[in-house]
């Protein structure tokens, strides 16, 4: 899979639709767009073109129609964005994001379920 610079928001949102459902034609990624809000077809066929040109989405075509697939896999991509957040916003610590969520009481019980059963095969993996 390739790796790229930068997604805007709403390029992410149109891989989004191509990681859940791939291939897909663009009249099919419009139609997965417009289930959430409104969008318009010339937007997203731009969005599918700059996305092709940056190497997040591949595409073949089948007479007239183009059918996409994305390039970059979900799992490496959400990585290497939340480390980058990290490094950006706390210095590449974890922690302070954390705390903040558990100050500001934004971690549910299950995502403290969740984090403990992290950190407990994170220790067992590295004994």
């Amino acid at each position: 899979m390739s790796t790229i610079t930068e997604i805007s928001k709403t390029e992410f949102e149109v891989l989004d639709v191509l990681w859940l459902q791939h291939p897909a034609t663009a009249n099919e990624i419009i139609a997965k767009l417009n289930e959430k809000k409104e969008w318009h077809e010339k937007t997203v066929k731009t969005l599918l073109n700059r996305m092709v040109k940056k190497g997040a989405i591949g595409f073949e075509k089948q007479q007239r129609t183009y059918i996409y697939t994305p390039l970059l896999e979900r799992d490496s991509y959400t990585l290497k964005e939340s480390k980058s957040l990290i490094e950006r916003m706390f210095s590449g610590k974890i922690a302070p994001l954390v705390a903040g969520f558990a100050k500001s009481d934004e971690l549910s019980k299950e995502d403290i379920s969740e984090l403990k059963q992290l950190i407990d095969q994170w220790e067992q993996d590295n004994e």
